[in-house]
């Protein structure tokens, strides 16, 4: 247990920032920018590729069904190497490890970000976009002006839960050297040889902080949604009409 607090005491800068300001950004801050970014990326190209599940063409559900599907099923690590070694061949030089990490983040949670989009737009009713259209609205009018805003208010929650599922997998920067907490981490294991396991701890307990917060943030956003739709007028009225006795 002093071990423990020891160890924080003497490394806490390192866990927090890495070797920052003589050095890269790293450790917990490191971490955090890393999979914000990487949310704010990956939200629009989401936000795209969900539309396009539920788009009425065709070629643009299959193309976006594809991307989903394929980088769904592929381990994320495999992402992580592929992205190491494409990248600076596309680019034709060479890249950072954060910048590779950042692509392989955007690019993968873009998939799960796209089923979120499309979870929350089929949750709507039908009929609201009928109306949009009826009323003369083109397809792309109707969903930013009408579909949109309802679906990713009643998104919120699932959006915070799959930034909880990126900073967890940020931590698979560690294999091509981005200074993020778990590198951060090893660090301190290498100095001190002989207290891996509260080095370690120490680590998972920083994670599950960060994460558990986020996971109760998520939920009072949930249930804050819930309690509007319950107070909103539409809902009012169905109320009212199931508990109505018919005659």
């Amino acid at each position: 247990m002093f071990d423990f607090f020891s160890i924080i005491q003497q490394n806490w800068m390192l866990f927090l920032v890495g070797q920052y300001p003589n050095g890269p950004l790293g450790g917990i801050a490191c971490t955090l920018v890393l999979s914000l970014l990487a949310m704010l990326f990956a939200l629009p190209v989401g936000l795209v590729l969900g539309m396009a599940r539920v788009s009425p063409f065709r070629w643009l559900r299959y193309f976006a069904a594809s991307w989903v599907y394929i980088l769904r099923g592929i381990p994320l690590v495999m992402v992580v190497f592929w992205t190491y070694f494409c990248v600076p061949l596309l680019l034709g030089r060479n890249v950072d490890g954060f910048t590779t990490m950042l692509c392989t983040l955007v690019v993968y949670e873009s998939a799960y970000i796209a089923e979120i989009v499309r979870a929350g737009i089929q949750a709507l009713p039908s009929g609201q976009y009928e109306a949009a259209r009826a009323m003369g609205m083109s397809y792309l009018k109707a969903f930013r002006l009408i579909i949109l805003p309802q679906a990713l208010f009643n998104m919120l929650p699932s959006m915070i839960s799959q930034l909880v599922s990126i900073i967890k997998d940020s931590t698979l920067g560690y294999v091509i050297n981005v200074q993020e907490l778990t590198f951060a981490a090893n660090q301190v294991n290498n100095q001190l040889l002989t207290k891996p396991f509260a080095v370690f701890a120490i680590v998972a307990l920083s994670y599950y902080i960060i994460c558990f917060s986020l996971t109760a943030l998520a939920s009072h956003m949930e249930q804050r949604i819930a309690r509007k739709r319950l107070s909103s007028p539409s809902s009012g009225t169905a109320k009212a009409a199931l508990l109505t006795p018919k005659s």
